[in-house]
């Protein structure tokens, strides 16, 4: 007996989904079903803002955040503190540092961090463009904001290392992270209690 499938493409637009992260075989489908089915699904308005989103966001050319035009909205802000420039991995990172509230200056996105098992060094990081703007903005405070696992530490000490002789204070937030995660898993207070509770990099 033949087994009864999807047409083709049903089928195509569950493969798309699964490639989303977080979206399992059954979940694919039940979307998939629910955008073909559904009036009110509005496929074609899905469809339109996920190209318009593709085309019209990029990278900050400052930190590395989400922007529709050349700088982000935090990079334009006049009401910044520039005198602290906050260094994080990703920009997610940035989204959740801003929640909390504890922290009114600049960021600094790395986009990613030291892993040689993943074959990611110091070049393939916007690490040239932080010192760039270390010595061209001159921060009184450089905070760095890393997840507290093997990876991130090695980012950490390299980067202590090398802004070392930038004549710039060096902190790291406080270790109220749990060990192997990273700043998208914590919640708000958490985050704003290992903000204000950063220690000072001891590399100078």
């Amino acid at each position: 007996m033949q087994r009864i499938e999807y047409p083709p493409l049903i089928q195509e637009l569950i493969r798309q989904l699964r490639r989303m992260p977080g979206i399992g075989p059954r979940s694919a489908e039940r979307i998939a079903l629910w955008i073909v089915q559904k009036k009110e699904a509005r496929a074609n308005e899905i469809a339109e803002t996920i190209a318009k989103t593709v085309l019209g966001i990029r990278s900050c050319l400052r930190c590395g955040f989400f922007a529709e035009s050349e700088q982000c909205a935090i990079c334009a802000d006049p009401g910044r503190d520039t005198a602290r420039l906050c260094v994080v991995e990703q920009p997610t990172d940035i989204l959740s540092l801003e929640r909390t509230g504890a922290f009114r200056g600049l960021y600094h996105s790395l986009g990613g961090r030291l892993s040689p098992l993943d074959h990611v060094g110091p070049e393939d990081l916007r690490i040239d463009a932080l010192l760039q703007r270390v010595q061209e903005e001159h921060p009184d405070e450089l905070i760095l904001a890393l997840s507290a696992d093997v990876e991130g530490e090695a980012t950490l000490s390299y980067l202590g290392d090398l802004l070392a002789r930038q004549g710039v204070i060096i902190t790291r937030i406080a270790q109220g992270l749990p060990a192997g995660s990273g700043l998208e898993t914590a919640d708000e207070l958490t985050l704003a209690r290992a903000f204000s509770g950063r220690t000072l990099l001891q590399k100078l």
